[in-house]
């Protein structure tokens, strides 16, 4: 039997890198931490546009290297319409600036401003672009959420959860 993946083809299954196993089960061993995360970001979420939290939470993701995040919030924001196209160019979105909103864009780049603080700073002119873009309550509530994915990501990274087995939904 042939199988054809990734462009290459292979006799039977192809040999894929093993499945590493998470290191730690936190969300069961922190049963009421991971309760409070799920709440702060039901919280987090109200009042905005799901594409555009999911545009976000994979942004975040990528520059924070998150694997499970990264699939479980590419797997929703497919599920929620977003196009693949759009997903696969957020990582080089500011060479991929025609794919979105000025307010996705001031978004994004609140996004990358706040996940990467290495300059101990969101600069001002990234906030007056965001500001620009959402009223107070809504940019309030956008921060709140690029907090918490940041937080996600933290543990995800940190307890290496494996990516490949979300399905949207699954955590509704």
């Amino acid at each position: 039997m042939t199988t054809h993946t990734h462009g290459t083809h292979t006799h039977g299954t192809p040999a894929y890198a093993p499945e590493h196993p998470a290191r730690l089960a936190w969300a069961e061993l922190a049963p009421e931490v991971f309760k409070a995360m799920v709440r702060l970001d039901a919280a987090a979420r109200k009042g905005l546009d799901p594409l555009l939290l999911e545009l976000v939470k994979v942004r975040a993701s990528q520059l924070n290297k998150c694997a499970f995040c990264l699939d479980m919030h590419s797997k929703d924001a497919l599920a929620a319409g977003e196009s693949v196209e759009r997903i696969v160019q957020l990582s080089a979105w500011d060479e991929s600036r025609h794919f979105y909103t000025e307010k996705e864009i001031a978004a994004i780049e609140l996004t990358e401003a706040i996940t990467v603080l290495t300059d101990g700073f969101v600069p001002d002119e990234v906030y007056a672009r965001a500001a620009a873009h959402f009223e107070a309550a809504e940019l309030a509530q956008l921060i709140a959420a690029i907090t918490v994915i940041n937080a996600w990501n933290r543990f995800g990274v940190t307890t290496r959860q494996v990516p490949g087995h979300y399905t949207p939904g699954d955590f509704k």
